[in-house]
């Protein structure tokens, strides 16, 4: 009885965010990122590749595999000579927090959202996080907020690798799709404005399941993926197939933050032509709507402006895309646990996304 209420559930939560999804993606600004988010997340779910929090729409997904991705991450040569590593704070990326910090490494990971300030610092076996402190402790978003060093805008130190959770990523460009609140490139944004982070050199690198890198339309999501971009592009009067899109991935706009490395549990792949990133903050892109919920972002502005003496631009009003259900339930396959090639260290982990 409990399984079947369970999975009864689980099938409503999907059914209402594919809703939402589907009223929503087409007055954002980037439709075609929510094409690709769809497609994703409703594989993810519907083949049990996701893992605790489910469902995964509006998420950065947590897959099957994660903890194996990660330990694939860490033999990186990028990964093992870096002092300082970003790392955003959702659950699939939990066990690249632990290597993080369990090869002496500092962490710098943002608080969720950037709600209630800007990044905290952790490092394994100092004065402020002694050595008998378990790991696991430290690595969720709470345990990360409750034990870590709160830094502000102006404090210098170097990042020297970045990694991000993503919904989807492009191998031959590294175009990468992540939940669609833009996060990850506001950080981007403020690290390289203040110095911090060195935006011609850091490399970027994601963690993702296999499923979520565009194939070219070969296997599943990606396939019916193509096959509907192609249907649409017909009935909008494009007959000829040498002009249908080869691919789902459309123009990033100019914030956008591609990855240089994708690596999921079974790969490593060096992105092969990679997109020119971004450095600074796009003012004149930044919604005012974004902007009310950020305060750090608001401190920037009025900073900056100060010292400029001038205002500012502001961006475009922008419809801002949904958020996760916070409802628990859902385990599926792997669910709270290690999740088929999982190595455990995350599990129960209920780091934000």
């Amino acid at each position: 009885a409990y399984e079947s209420d369970r999975l009864s559930k689980d099938a409503k939560a999907m059914d209402e965010m594919k809703q939402i999804a589907t009223e929503e993606f087409s007055k954002l600004r980037t439709p075609w990122k929510w094409k690709i988010r769809k497609a994703v997340w409703d594989y993810l779910e519907e083949k049990d590749l996701a893992q605790f929090p489910r469902p995964v729409h509006h998420r950065i997904p947590n897959f099957i595999g994660a903890d194996d991705a990660a330990e694939r991450l860490a033999t990186l040569p990028e990964f093992q000579s870096a002092n300082m590593v970003k790392v955003n704070p959702d659950t699939p990326q939990r066990q690249v927090r632990h290597l993080v910090l369990e090869n002496g490494k500092t962490l710098l990971t943002p608080q969720p959202r950037l709600r209630t300030g800007f990044f905290s610092t952790l490092k394994h076996g100092t004065e402020a996080i002694p050595s008998d402190l378990p790991i696991e402790q430290l690595t969720s978003s709470k345990g990360a907020a409750k034990n870590g060093t709160p830094i502000t805008l102006y404090e210098k130190y170097t990042v020297d690798l970045v990694v991000v959770g993503s919904t989807a990523v492009c191998p031959e460009t590294g175009a990468r799709v992540g939940k669609g609140e833009g996060f990850a490139e506001l950080e981007w944004g403020i690290l390289s404005q203040q110095g911090n982070l060195d935006a011609d050199n850091v490399l970027v690198v994601t963690t993702v399941h296999d499923c979520q890198v565009f194939d070219g339309g070969v296997e599943e999501p990606w396939k019916s993926l193509m096959k509907q971009l192609e249907e649409e592009q017909k009935e909008d009067g494009i007959a000829d197939g040498a002009t249908i899109t080869k691919s789902p991935f459309g123009t990033l706009t100019q914030h956008d933050v591609p990855v240089d490395i994708i690596v999921t549990p079974t790969r490593i792949i060096h992105v092969s032509n990679r997109l020119p990133k971004p450095s600074g903050v796009y003012w004149d892109l930044l919604s005012p709507q974004k902007l009310a919920q950020i305060r750090v972002l608001q401190e920037l502005k009025k900073r900056t402006e100060e010292e400029l003496g001038e205002t500012l631009p502001s961006g475009p009003n922008e419809v801002l895309p949904p958020t996760a259900s916070r409802k628990r339930g859902g385990r599926g396959r792997g669910g709270r646990g290690r999740g088929r090639g999982g190595r455990g260290r995350g599990r129960g982990g209920r780091g934000r996304d």
